[in-house]
């Protein structure tokens, strides 16, 4: 069972057609039983970095999803979902699920934010979460923040530029995948995409 898991304020809706458009079965959870009953586990993310830890902090499921994603369940995190798999970020003091060392900043100030539309990837290697979408494929981007390319390391499946930026577009790490990009809001190539997370094994 695929779970998208439900915070109180993420972009569930459009996640959910983009699984409907794609004929996966899902379904809506929010809370450890939810987590520990799926085999996929996708957190759509909007809106602001400590609103959604303390979201999470108080649905009692932070350690249900460090757990799960120890245990190997594929986990993809789409927007907000990527960056809140690191430590920290300057838009709050809360801390992150901790998955990974390193900050998410804020575009330079003097940078028109948030960052906003369709922008190229520049894709990293042989990505599995990418595959079939073209070697410098647009997606469409809605954020402030963002995790700096050194943050991501050789995890970074595919890097994007922006405000004289290169930040990570795309994260991938054993049954672990982030993306900054809203593949529910990229048409085929995101539908494509989310295909390729509900294929893995």
């Amino acid at each position: 069972m695929t779970a998208v898991f439900d915070y109180g304020a993420g972009n569930l809706r459009s996640v959910a057609n983009t699984l409907q458009s794609v004929s996966a079965p899902f379904e809506i959870v929010s809370d450890a039983a939810g987590l520990e009953a799926a085999t996929r586990i996708i957190l759509p993310g909007v809106g602001h970095y400590g609103q959604l830890l303390r979201s999470l902090d108080k649905l009692h499921v932070r350690e249900a999803f460090r757990e799960r994603i120890a245990a190997g369940v594929p986990f993809l995190g789409i927007c907000l979902g990527l960056q809140a798999l690191f430590e920290s970020s300057e838009e709050a003091p809360d801390c992150g699920l901790g998955i990974y060392r390193g900050r998410v900043v804020r575009f330079p100030r003097d940078a028109r934010v948030p960052h906003m539309g369709w922008n190229r990837l520049s894709i990293q290697g042989a990505a599995r979460l990418l595959r079939g979408i073209g070697e410098r494929p647009y997606v469409y981007f809605a954020n402030s923040y963002y995790v700096p390319e050194a943050a991501a390391g050789p995890r970074a499946a595919a890097l994007c530029a922006y405000a004289g930026q290169t930040f990570c577009a795309a994260l991938e790490c054993g049954n672990v995948f982030g993306v900054q990009f809203h593949p529910e809001k990229s048409g085929p190539l995101g539908q494509r995409i989310v295909r390729n997370f509900l294929q893995l094994q």
